[in-house]
């Protein structure tokens, strides 16, 4: 029996140790909800198979393997089509704009004064007031644009009026276009496709993601990046 314990050790730990490297390398704070659920019931399989000797090794075995596959599939998925991403992963939330909470965001997600004011405080502020924005991440995090003379090293010390700073609309993700923040920018498809063809895109599924901001600023990054020496971290310098 012990025997079999350290054969299936083996087996568990290194089937974890590939599929894991397949599945991404998100830290844990980069990890949505449901990516973190994964990750539990994924060691929880491991473990079983590490250590239950009542059951065939091979049905723990195929266990691991088809819940790794199918965590790969869904993130697959989730790359592909907005609208399940949205649905699985969840999408950022304004809980704070121009210095006021919006209680209604702030109720929908289901988080008490108490929380918003901790990871406010995470984030170096001591006071909503102190922001311009406040978003909350897919994976819990408040990412939060200070107000102008609230920054460090702040223009205001300068006794400078700096203008509003505002969040880019992000107008294509993944090759989609997002059709309602589009009609929220007054673009319609022609003044897009002009815009992108000056950053060398002639289609829509050449763009990886691309951004507007209020002050007409563009940002466009396509698939191919046409880089003509790309950084390679790797020590073999093959790549991962």
């Amino acid at each position: 029996m012990v025997i079999e314990v350290i054969v299936q050790t083996f087996l568990a730990f290194f089937a974890i140790l590939y599929i894991t490297r397949l599945l991404g390398r998100q830290q844990v704070s980069q990890l949505t909800f449901h990516e973190y659920i994964n990750g539990i019931t994924f060691g929880s399989i491991a473990a079983t198979l590490a250590t239950d000797v009542e059951q065939r090794t091979w049905q723990h075995f195929i266990g691991l393997v088809l819940f790794g596959a199918l965590t790969f599939l869904m993130s697959y998925i989730t790359m592909k089509s907005r609208t399940i991403s949205k649905v699985l992963e969840g999408e950022p939330v304004v809980i704070i704009q121009n210095g006021k909470i919006l209680e209604k965001n702030l109720k929908r997600i289901r988080y008490h004064m108490d929380e918003l004011n901790e990871i406010l405080r995470e984030a170096g502020c001591f006071s909503p007031n102190d922001v311009e924005y406040g978003l909350l991440e897919a994976n819990g995090k408040l990412s939060i644009i200070k107000k102008a003379d609230k920054r460090t090293v702040t223009v205001g010390d300068l006794g400078l009026v700096p203008s509003s700073e505002t969040i880019p609309t992000e107008l294509i993700i993944g090759g989609q276009i997002i059709y309602e923040n589009l009609k929220k920018m007054k673009i319609d498809g022609k003044t897009l496709m002009n815009n992108l063809k000056m950053y060398g895109a002639s289609k829509i599924d050449e763009v990886m993601y691309a951004t507007l901001d209020h002050d007409g600023n563009w940002y466009v990054d396509k698939f191919d990046d046409n880089l003509a020496e790309k950084l390679d971290m790797s020590e073999d310098n093959k790549g991962v």
